[in-house]
């Protein structure tokens, strides 16, 4: 799914555009024992309540595609005849009433999921008739040419709050309120089946995660059993390992400045397209940067070997995932250095009588610790005779 797409959805999710009638749901303890079942219906539920309930599920469909929004795509045989989506179809085409399918698929995120705290399963299914979109890009709402049924589910980690003074107005008093437990944002959710190309796509799913450092495998395999990419934090450290091991001593700073320069334009053009498709890029695009920085062609290929075994046969990655666009930063074991990602030309490395630097230009104002310093010329001491 690109953004468009996931936009439309998501601006969907709210009570009065939506035919999702009920939310189903359940609360489990911190013992993985569901203690409350429950299904609250959209219509009658207080305005207040409904938007929190509609804005949890709602958060499930936000965040950066590729780091928070994964898709998941089953194998043919799967959609023709797996458990896992056999289920995902039931729950869909009973719009949740099936009480059978709805607590076996209860049963396998308790299984599977592993927060620190208790938490609250969300469930609805919504059916949208999607509206006629002319090239121009005018949605006419009386020419829809397909209802788009969905299930929308969300996770959220229930966290109990300090004991704290509250005011009571009745005795325009304070008093001690006890602890509460509070739903916090969703940890985890998905969305089945995909929205692809404005249709209805039953072979893929959006799945989200709110860390970039935890794709929660185990909640995936339950209840997809379909692979999914590492956490973007892990692709990141992958990929500043690869470029490391393989390139060895060509592995200098004009190659990583020139990599990150580089990666940061695509993402800055592609942006600027406004094309609702994610960028993605190859090993052949890195390859290709790094031959154009004199990298020699025997480490070249050697990080392309090396590329495939720790993404995966001519995999795609999304640049945002190992780079970070928003900085540039340099490190030793007793200094950090951070540079705005489009002025990494102020730093270069050099040795000076044997010792290695790292240089920064500093013409503009310099302050050291908030204060404003001055940077003053010092003449040599003449050598001792």
């Amino acid at each position: 799914m690109n953004t468009k797409e996931i936009g439309e959805i998501r601006r969907r999710v709210r009570r009065d555009r939506s035919n999702m009638t009920a939310i189903y749901g359940c609360y489990v303890n911190d013992n993985k024992e569901i203690i409350s079942r429950f299904q609250q219906s959209t219509g009658i539920m207080p305005e207040n309540e409904a938007d929190k309930y509609f804005g949890l599920l709602r958060r499930s469909l936000s965040g950066t595609i590729g780091k928070n929004l994964i898709d998941i795509t089953f194998k043919t045989s799967q959609v023709a005849d797996s458990p896992e989506h056999k289920l995902l179809m039931t729950l869909r085409a009973s719009r949740l009433k099936d009480e059978e399918a709805l607590e076996e698929f209860y049963q396998k995120i308790v299984q599977s999921v592993n927060l620190d705290s208790a938490y609250l399963i969300l469930i609805g299914c919504d059916a949208y008739d999607v509206p006629f979109k002319s090239k121009d890009d005018s949605h006419q709402a009386d020419a829809s040419e397909e209802t788009y049924t969905y299930l929308l589910c969300t996770i959220c980690p229930v966290k109990q709050t300090k004991a704290n003074l509250h005011y009571i107005p009745e005795s325009k008093e304070f008093h001690d309120g006890g602890m509460m437990n509070v739903v916090a944002a969703p940890e985890l959710g998905f969305l089945f089946p995909a929205f692809d190309n404005r249709a209805t796509n039953i072979y893929n799913a959006l799945y989200y995660t709110h860390s970039p450092k935890e794709n929660h495998e185990g909640f995936v395999e339950s209840v997809f059993n379909a692979p999914i990419p590492r956490p973007a934090a892990e692709q990141k450290k992958s990929f500043e390992a690869l470029l490391s091991t393989t390139l060895d001593d060509q592995c200098d700073m004009d190659v990583v400045q020139t990599v990150h320069e580089q990666l940061c334009q695509r993402i800055e053009l592609h942006k600027e397209s406004k094309i609702p498709e994610p960028l993605m890029i190859g090993k052949a695009e890195v390859a290709e940067v790094l031959t154009s920085c004199g990298v020699s062609e025997d480490r070249v290929a050697k990080f392309s070997i090396q590329y495939d075994e720790a993404f995966g046969y001519e995999a795609a990655l999304h640049p945002k995932n190992i780079i970070d666009n928003k900085r540039f930063e340099v490190r030793t074991p007793d200094v950090s250095i951070k540079v705005a990602p489009d002025r990494t030309d102020l730093i270069e490395t050099r040795v000076i009588g044997g010792v290695k630097y790292i240089l920064i230009s500093a013409e503009e104002d310099v302050e050291v610790n908030g204060v404003s310093i001055h940077i003053h010329s010092r003449q040599e001491e003449p050598a001792s005779v």
